[in-house]
Formats: structure tokens, sequence, C-alpha cells
């Protein structure tokens, strides 16, 4: 349905290379499927994001390689996230879960990409407060790359599946987000906003939806 898309193509392209010449080839397929579609749809969300705000071609080609790629440090942490049980995420789990920045970069850097993608991608856990991760920085000094990569992320990650929880609905996620602003630059925030009440969000909405139904995690329900 999405292969021939440019958002789907230069995300299953990248993210495929990566595993290939890094030598992460042991990573469980269900991972990789979910990575790819999880980079399609925080790349279609920059996309639209960039584009609702006026930000030049240049800055938003660059963030679109690193959106597609903002989760790939995770595919090295598979075999011992989630324990496969599809129930909570475990606290020793969470702090794998922070080990995906580090192996972002380096992966990166091994496969050549330039220092912009690399520090986007790095930094896109850190929270505007500056209790994110993995260097506690904090308002204008997180790249603003990293800020706009965590808005859409944050967003995405909260309407997806995942193995320990539901998909939250759109306007639910929204207002979860709102809850926690403090960790998101508020500028960015608000243009999101403002492209979420827009008609060209429904790609982002039909996406998601799309995704989710290929998903076979249970949930007891």
């Amino acid at each position: 349905m999405y292969q021939g898309n440019d958002d789907f193509e230069r995300t299953y392209t990248n993210i495929t290379e990566i595993v290939r010449r890094t030598g992460s080839g042991a990573v469980v397929q269900e991972d990789l499927e979910d990575a790819i579609d999880h980079g399609v749809l925080v790349t279609k969300t920059v996309r639209l994001l960039c584009e609702f705000s006026g930000i030049s071609e240049e800055f938003k080609d660059m963030l679109l390689t690193a959106a597609g790629l903002h989760d790939i440090g995770k595919l090295q942490l598979g075999q011992v996230l989630y324990g496969r049980d599809k129930r909570a995420m475990k606290i020793e789990e969470m702090r794998y879960m922070r080990m995906h920045a580090d192996n972002a970069r380096k992966m990166l850097q091994e496969c050549g990409y330039p220092e912009a993608i690399v520090q986007a991608v790095y930094h896109h856990h850190e929270n505007f407060d500056g209790s994110g991760y993995p260097d506690n920085l904090a308002g204008s000094k997180i790249p603003l790359s990293a800020r706009i990569l965590k808005v859409c992320d944050t967003f995405c990650a909260l309407v997806s599946v995942r193995p320990y929880r539901k998909a939250f609905e759109f306007d639910t996620a929204l207002e979860l987000m709102i809850e926690d602003s403090k960790d998101l630059d508020m500028g960015i925030f608000l243009e999101f906003m403002k492209l979420f009440h827009s008609e060209a969000f429904d790609e982002i909405k039909e996406y998601a939806t799309f995704a989710n139904q290929k998903k076979h995690y249970l949930h007891g329900a």
C-alpha cells in the first residue's frame, strides 16, 4: 500500500542498509518491521510539520532522514526488551532502553552519516526542562532538530501499538502531551497543535491506523 511512497522508501532503505552495514542482522524481525513503520510515521509527521511551519528545504531534508532513523539504536536491544510477554515494561528494560541513543550514535557514525543527523537522533529524548536523556540538555541547548523530533516522536509513540500497551486515541494523545508540555519546546508544540487541527493531519492518522492494524500483539482485549 505504501511502497513507492517517498517517506516509506527513504526510511526502509536507510534502516535496512544500516542494519546490513553494522552487522545487526540478528535483530528480531518484529522489531525491524516496527522500526520501519514507526520511522515512516515520524517521518510523515516531521515532513508535514516542516511544510506547515515554513522550514527550509535543506533543513527539512536532513531532518527527514533523522526522523526515519531516530530509533535505530533500539534494534540492537530487541532481544532484552519487553520480555516478549506483552505486559508492562519492566524497570530494568527502561534502563536498557536508554542505551539506544548511544547505540544509534555509534551506528550512524560508523555508516558515515552527517553530524547534524547524528546529533538530531542522539538528542531526541532530551526534555526541554532538562530532565531527559542522554545528556540532560535543556532549552536551546538541545539541537532544534532534536526538539522537533521530540514533539513528533512523542505523538507518534502515543498513537502506536506497543508490546506493552494499546495505542491511545489521537485526541487523548494530544491531551497527554499538553499535560507533559514541560518536556517540549512550546513554540514547536504550538505549531504541531495547529497542524493537528488541519486537514493535512489526516495523512498521519491514516498511516498510524494502517500500521496499528498490522500489529498482532495480544492485550487480553
